[in-house]
């Protein structure tokens, strides 16, 4: 039912930033706690970042500092913004929307990669 779109996905050079975008429709955006995962290949999907409705956040200590998550109720988006990004930060990035009341509905988007050059 709720459908994820990320974008903002590309190459940088290490120390470059980057601003990840997820759009989200088919839910009542304001009732879901929005997250950024990452997964590697060959490694397992690991958290990035969580933001609840009220705007509280919690992130990974790999991204501490460098990461920031940020949501836009008005437009039904969240946004990652990435600095100081690392070779080690290298994977497809998946957004994520997972109800704050209901937690078995949690929904993911496609993915978008990001590379980070040394």
């Amino acid at each position: 039912q709720v459908q994820l779109v990320e974008s903002g996905g590309g190459l940088v050079q290490a120390g470059g930033s980057l601003r990840l975008s997820c759009a989200a429709s088919g839910g009542i955006f304001r009732l879901y706690v929005m997250g950024w995962y990452r997964q590697a290949p060959g490694k397992q999907r690991e958290l990035v970042a969580t933001i609840s409705s009220g705007g509280s956040t919690d992130c990974a200590d790999s991204v501490k500092g460098r990461f920031t998550i940020s949501r836009d109720n008005a437009k039904n988006t969240v946004y990652l913004q990435m600095n100081s990004l690392k070779p080690e930060d290298t994977a497809v990035y998946y957004c994520n929307a997972r109800h704050s009341y209901l937690r078995d509905y949690n929904y993911w988007g496609q993915g978008t990669q990001v590379t980070v050059s040394s």
